[in-house]
């Protein structure tokens, strides 16, 4: 099962986002609740970077271990832009756990 936990700052905001494990839906390289993980992950974290101007510090590792957190001084306006990406990363697993809650949990932290 996949761990997905939203990072929230003591405002609510969005602070970041990780993920751990593998779906274990089926074998992989086939598996496409892992693949619909990465993909969303992945494409939050590049769209920080080229569409906020955000450069997040990530962390990845083994088990398919993905972290993301906003760094300390950004604009307010990256600050907006990241929340509205990372409340699309929010959606998107959100959507994947209603459909395959057997091989997903998500969760929010504050920080």
């Amino acid at each position: 099962m996949t761990r997905a936990t939203l990072l929230r700052d003591c405002l609510g905001r969005y602070a970041g986002f990780s993920v751990k494990g593998h779906a274990g839906y089926a074998q992989e390289g086939s598996d496409i609740v892992c693949a619909g993980i990465s993909v969303l992950t992945t494409t939050c974290v590049n769209a920080l970077e080229a569409v906020a101007g955000i450069a997040p510090l990530v962390t990845g590792g083994e088990d398919g271990f993905l972290e993301a957190r906003l760094p300390q001084s950004i604009t307010d306006a990256q600050m907006h832009d990241a929340q509205v990406l990372l409340g699309a990363l929010h959606q998107g697993l959100s959507d994947l756990a209603d459909g395959y809650g057997k091989y997903i949990r998500l969760a929010e932290k504050i920080i």
